[in-house]
């Protein structure tokens, strides 16, 4: 008997590197925090520890800025080979304009009072989430942790920075939400079921673990994973598209079909809107940025940045010349200062970005991943490494009858000690803890058809938000696949979607590199930022809700019961997606 449909009690889930969204799939919008949380130092001998907004590793190497200053005229070539609307060159700005009046300007006060507070811990709370914990003042003495970075756990060597650690965040955050927010009490969890929205590229163990998160430790009584690219589709009402995820710290692409992610064609980048940002950071330093104090490291400046990001980068061919803009610098306590600011190209050169990703100076760090292979569980072991290792006993022992029959048995021992040596070389992994959490490119099977994209491309090197495209559809089984992603490109998350001009921009990047085969077939690269007049930020949890509602997904959900009895085997059998 199938339960009736209660979109009351499902809560659908997305977490993020930056945001959390969180709400009944009955609700028009979710609950939206920054996913973070700030945790009371219990020893003060101890330093802080914060995790940066903006700062990331491999930005400071030696030839950083070089990386960036020689990728930067690539970009500016890019953009005056490019015609306007009108057929015209894109006039620049020269940079000698905006220098001389930016180092001209001087600030002005507003007002004495700027209306800000840092958030209140006289109680000493043990823990603060969401937007409360980034307005911490930092003599409180709160440790900062956001953990997922860049699309995965957290991990790392500092405070905080363990597996079990991540998982108690995590459970502290959702907790907080679902009982301040969305008034439900944990106790009363079971009587509720969750959808979580996972990354299209996961890391099997930490979805174990998120399922025993949602089931055993908060206690839901049952719940659905599903991939973001997937539930993409569902809530843009597509069936078929070539989705592109550009959240602040992660760029994904994957070619869904019918709702089916192709395996083969995932691919993750580690840069999305924050690297932008601090890109846009480097062009208003190389202007003579007015607000000289500004300090990229400190979340108050990194929150203003932002903004001025948000505010001011486009990617329109058409808006040329000098811009004179204002902007406010605000924190708690202090008079609200107002500056000016002229700028020229930079407000286009930043969210270039995306497509010339050396421009963010990373050095030394492995920026393009596709999915990591298997590699058992003690849980599961009649998975598909099981399935493929008896098939292989078996072809061999149908060899080996067929070869030596009086020496069968013989063979049979010995097709054994094969499959036994393969599961070892299998089970034993090179990486360790924190490396473990990293999915390796060159751990991927190798695709069953042919690449010609790739094969000019290499993996080492961070691809643009059009190449990965490219790559991801070249890596689709059949013509009729490729022309069908060709033809609907869908683009959420807002690290991309919501600059003016972005969709025009990513058409014609993609239409002018797009085999030649395929551009006598395909009539238009069609590229959607914003289907059905959603927020693209809302796309993935929005296909969570319609999700909860399909009749077909009424056999998919694990029960708490059914977990605890069976663990990763009932996911492995009930998951929409292939595990």
């Amino acid at each position: 008997m199938v339960e009736p449909i209660q979109w009351a009690t499902v809560v659908v889930i997305h977490p993020g590197s930056y945001w959390l969204r969180i709400g009944r799939a009955a609700d028009a919008t979710p609950v939206t925090i920054p996913h973070l949380i700030a945790r009371r130092k219990k020893d003060p001998s101890q330093p802080l520890y914060e995790d940066s907004i903006l700062i990331r590793d491999g930005i400071f190497h030696p030839n950083s800025e070089t990386q960036q200053e020689q990728t930067l005229k690539m970009v500016e070539q890019a953009i005056w080979s490019r015609k306007t609307s009108q057929g015209q060159r894109r006039q620049s700005v020269p940079s000698s304009e905006v220098l001389t009046y930016n180092r001209s300007v001087n600030s002005q006060p507003l007002d004495e009072n700027s209306g800000m507070r840092w958030t209140d811990t006289t109680s000493l709370p043990e823990y603060i989430v969401g937007d409360e914990a980034l307005y911490l003042e930092p003599a409180d003495g709160y440790n900062i942790h956001w953990p997922i970075r860049r699309g995965r756990f957290n991990l790392h060597e500092g405070a905080g920075g363990s597996l079990t650690a991540v998982l108690q965040d995590l459970e502290t955050i959702w907790g907080a939400v679902l009982q301040q927010k969305l008034d439900i009490p944990i106790k009363d969890l079971k009587h509720y079921r969750a959808i979580l929205v996972i990354p299209d590229i996961y890391h099997r163990p930490h979805v174990k673990e998120l399922m025993n998160l949602l089931l055993l430790r908060l206690g839901f009584g049952a719940a659905i994973v599903h991939q973001e690219s997937v539930l993409a589709t569902y809530g843009s009402g597509l069936s078929s598209a070539c989705v592109v995820d550009v959240g602040d710290q992660k760029t994904s692409v994957c070619c869904v079909e019918d709702g089916l992610s192709h395996r083969n064609t995932r691919l993750c980048m580690t840069y999305g809107g924050s690297d932008v940002t601090r890109c846009f950071t480097w062009l208003l330093e190389r202007a003579f940025f007015p607000y000289q104090e500004c300090q990229p490291d400190k979340t108050m400046d990194a929150l203003l940045l932002l903004e001025l990001k948000e505010t001011f980068c486009h990617l329109d061919q058409d808006l040329d010349g000098s811009q004179l803009l204002d902007f406010h610098v605000r924190y708690p306590y202090q008079p609200t200062l107002m500056y000016q600011l002229k700028l020229g190209d930079e407000t286009f050169h930043a969210p270039m970005g995306l497509f010339y990703p050396l421009i963010f100076g990373v050095i030394g760090e492995k920026m393009t991943y596709t999915q990591q292979r298997n590699q058992g569980d003690s849980e599961d072991i009649h998975d598909e490494l099981y399935l493929l290792q008896t098939q292989k006993e078996q072809q061999q022992s149908n060899k080996s009858k067929t070869t030596n029959a009086p020496n069968s048995e013989s063979s049979t021992q010995n097709a054994d000690s094969v499959m036994t040596s393969s599961t070892n070389q299998l089970s034993s992994s090179p990486n360790s803890q924190s490396q473990n959490d990293l999915i390796q490119a060159e751990e991927a099977p190798p695709p069953t058809i042919s690449r010609r994209i790739s094969t000019s491309q290499s993996m080492d090197k961070p691809l643009g938000v059009d190449q990965a495209i490219l790559h991801s559809i070249d890596c689709c089984s059949s013509d009729e696949t490729k022309k069908k992603m060709y033809s609907c490109i869908l683009v959420v998350g807002g690290g991309l979607s919501l600059f003016q001009g972005a969709s025009d921009m990513l058409q014609h990047r993609v239409q002018s590199k797009m085999p030649p085969s395929f551009r006598k077939v395909v009539e238009k690269v069609e590229v959607i930022c914003k289907s059905k007049d959603l927020d693209p930020r809302m796309t993935c949890w929005k296909g969570g809700t319609v999700l909860a509602c399909l009749d077909t997904a009424q056999e998919l959900w694990i029960k708490q019961k059914e977990w605890r009895k069976h663990g990763l085997k009932v996911l492995r059998e009930r998951s929409p997606f292939v595990w």
